[in-house]
């Protein structure tokens, strides 16, 4: 997603320690001078600090109350690098009291000061080694290697030692273990659905496969069809159909070309395993209550932001400097992905698909609505005879209900962009354990429409459950209308960017659109449709090759007028729409050597790439539910089979899914691979997949030069293709929803 930058953490110290160990080769050139501090500090300067040697390493003592990194730093200037070489980065660093956070970056150490490179490590007091491999983007010999140290709210102190930066050093070739050339959807095919696979080889003739059930037997068997080299991976490979056995099984494979698949299913039952999980996801991403154990065992922790120390807590958030002068109660909510910020208008599409998901059921002709049930999610909840999909969706809408800015105020009825911390906070640290000042984000266009649209569609779901919460929503929806036309083009500001993602949209006709339609799908109001039947989104083209996401929220008021009842003038054309947009990706699949409904313009694939894919399926599943086309309903159940292993790296993006899936996720307090007490994430959580564009460092050390499919690697420190976010999860859940309902 073109939206956010996360903070970074070290590499492991396993890892640094067997890097900073590699002799140098021979046209290996250190920049740095005097790194190892044997006898003095010199010419290391220091900036509101007071430094020193102590026991052959450079320690400071850093002062509290300071407001950024910069404020308080050590670094070393006129360093000399090379445009187009790349560097190993490398110190070790211990901070006390732990959890303390350094910022080292390569930049510039004069005006305009860039940052070529950064990491923020969390230090542990007994320290760390730390490596990274960076190309540089300049000539320079002004280069600089600082460590900053402020923002922080206690004084600590802060020792490095070994800092390096050496130049010469090719980054590290990055290999993918990806396992066996047969590539397969790794949890489950429906008997009565299709069955796909993909086989890499280098052979150009048709070859023989055979299905092989769990007692090695074979029950089906046939040959491959040559597809030549797939785009989106590189890779020569063939296409398997093993679709006309139907028969239920577990744990069969495909053999092919001399390998043998990794495990699989033929069973429905999985899908309804994983439409759970996949709603389970929200409860241990809610902000504001204590996560109970026992209703998710090994995810247990305290409230986090409720101004409990070292919490600043949510209860009474101001503004930032500037913005407004009041404060606001803004607890509750979900965090938004591996960080502890919460955003309006990423919180209001996972709201809605949500929602949908759950309406769907209400009308479409496989839709059921036992699934999601009071009781189903095991929530605190569970038990009030409303949905459990519906309890969980309002701790999200109350949060954002709680974002307008109150009647008497400027503004008064917009909605804030966004709430977090005041500065990135590193890895891993709980919600209960962030010790930075939150703020209010100014108001948007966007946001306050986001509002509007899912407070309007929550009107009518939860009407038959709390009337009186119905009303409150729709009054707020039609305040944020109304606000939203008096100030149509209050835009966020790109950059936006420190302690959260900036969520930059500059275009706000989508957002009225959506606004517009959710609206009169409620109230039925001449108002609504006047906007809805002469916005130029209503006949335009929205069902481009990425799909619908929080800044293309267009699709959102398209699919609900054609799927929830209503008397729109001319709605069949807006069905029409729909179908014709999923034959778009249904040719896309079919053309799509694995199989996915996703084929981004010159094969650059967007962050959160696994969401897309979904996304593009949600549409293919609408034509089904609209026509009852068997083409539309295979094209949809086919599509989750790339997310779940039948991809080029062979891998599932859906924790505990699959032989072999995505464990890493970036994340603050799901973060095992850094602090073995805290888990994994949860079963039933996406990572966002590959990204060509690889933004964060770790992912750049790995992955130079990666062809889409390629640009991925589960790792917690690359936060651009292995993050958690709250409306990718809202994709995987429509999704599954959909399969488990095919069952």
């Amino acid at each position: 997603m073109k939206r956010r930058r996360t903070a970074l953490l070290s590499l492991t110290a396993l890892l640094g320690a067997a890097l900073s160990a590699t002799p140098a080769a021979a046209d290996e050139v250190e920049q740095v001078r005097n790194g190892t501090f044997d006898s003095t500090t010199e010419p290391w300067w220091t900036s509101n600090v007071t430094a020193g040697l102590s026991e052959g390493r450079l320690c400071a003592d850093v002062p509290g109350g300071t407001t950024d990194p910069w404020d308080a730093a050590v670094g070393q200037n006129d360093l000399t690098l090379v445009k187009g070489e790349s560097y190993r980065f490398s110190f070790t660093a211990s901070g006390a009291p732990a959890g303390n956070a350094v910022r080292a970056i390569v930049g510039l150490s004069q005006a305009p000061y860039d940052t070529w490179f950064e990491v923020k490590p969390q230090l542990s007091v007994s320290g760390d080694a730390y490596a990274y491999t960076f190309t540089s983007p300049v000539d320079t010999a002004h280069g600089q290697v600082a460590f900053q140290l402020g923002g922080g709210v206690e004084g600590w102190r802060f020792c490095m030692d070994d800092v390096s930066l050496l130049g010469g050093v090719p980054p590290e070739p990055y290999e993918p273990d990806t396992g066996p050339r047969v590539r397969v959807n790794q949890v489950a095919y429906l008997p009565a659905g299709p069955k796909n696979a993909t086989l890499v080889t280098d052979a150009t003739e048709a070859l023989p496969w055979q299905l092989k059930n769990a007692q090695g037997a074979v029950v089906a068997q046939g040959r491959t069809v040559p597809r030549g080299v797939d785009v989106s991976s590189g890779q020569n490979v063939h296409s398997i159909d093993f679709g006309s056995y139907r028969a239920r099984g577990q744990g069969l494979t495909l053999l092919a070309d001399g390998e043998r698949s990794r495990p699989f299913d033929i069973d429905a039952g999985v899908y309804e395993r994983l439409r759970r999980d996949a709603l389970k996801f929200y409860y241990t991403q809610r902000s504001g209550i204590e996560i109970r154990d026992d209703l998710r065992p090994g995810y247990g922790r305290p409230a986090g932001h409720v101004g409990v120390a070292p919490n600043q807590g949510d209860t009474n958030v101001p503004c930032q400097p500037g913005v407004c002068d009041y404060t606001l109660d803004v607890t509750g909510g979900w965090y938004d992905a591996g960080d502890h910020g919460k955003y309006v208008v990423n919180g209001g599409i996972s709201a809605w698909e949500l929602l949908s998901t759950y309406e769907r059921a209400l009308h479409a002709r496989t839709g059921r609505t036992g699934p999601l049930r009071d009781g189903t999610l095991a929530i605190p909840e569970s038990g009030n005879k409303v949905p459990d999909l519906l309890d969980e969706v309002r701790w999200e809408l109350e949060f954002l209900l709680k974002m307008q800015v109150p009647d008497g105020r400027p503004l008064a009825g917009m909605a804030h962009h966004k709430m977090h911390d005041e500065q990135w906070t590193g890895l891993p640290l709980l919600p209960s354990d962030d010790p930075q000042k939150r703020e209010l984000h100014p108001p948007s266009t966007q946001a306050t429409l986001n509002l509007a649209a899912t407070a309007a569609q929550a009107a009518r779901l939860y009407r038959p459950y709390d009337r009186a919460f119905a009303a409150r929503a729709l009054a707020a929806a039609r305040k944020a209308w109304t606000a939203a036309l008096a100030h149509p083009e209050m835009y966020a500001d790109p950059n936006d960017g420190i302690g959260g993602g900036a969520y930059p949209d500059s275009d706000a006709t989508d957002e009225f659109y959506w606004a517009a339609a959710e609206l009169y799908l409620t109230t039925g109001e001449r108002q609504f449709e006047r906007h809805i039947l002469t916005s130029p989104v209503h006949t335009a083209d929205i069902f481009g090759p990425l799909g619908f996401d929080w800044a293309r929220t267009a699709a959102a008021g398209r699919l609900d007028l054609a799927t929830v009842p209503n008397r729109l003038p001319g709605r069949d054309k807006v069905r029409q729409s729909v179908i014709k947009g999923a034959d778009r990706y249904l040719a896309t699949l079919r053309a799509q050597p694995y199989g996915m409904p996703y084929a981004p313009d010159g094969n650059l694939y967007d962050w959160g790439s696994t969401h897309q894919v979904l996304n593009n399926a949600v549409i293919i599943a609408t034509a089904y539910d609209l026509t009852g086309a068997a083409k539309y309903r295979d094209g949809a159940l086919q599509s989750m089979d790339y997310v779940l292993g039948r991809n080029a790296l062979n891998i599932s993006y859906v924790t505990g899914y699959g032989e072999v899936s995505a464990q890493n996720q970036h994340s603050r307090w799901y973060a095992r691979q850094l602090d073995p007490g805290l888990p994994n994430p949860p079963r039933g959580t996406l990572a966002g997949g590959p990204n060509s564009s690889i933004q964060d460092p770790y992912a750049q050390s790995k992955l130079a030069g990666c062809v889409g499919q390629f640009c991925y690697i589960d790792d917690i420190q690359s936060w651009s293709t292995n993050e958690t976010t709250i409306n990718w999860n809202a994709a995987l859940a429509r999704m599954a929803s959909f399969v488990a309902d095919q069952g």
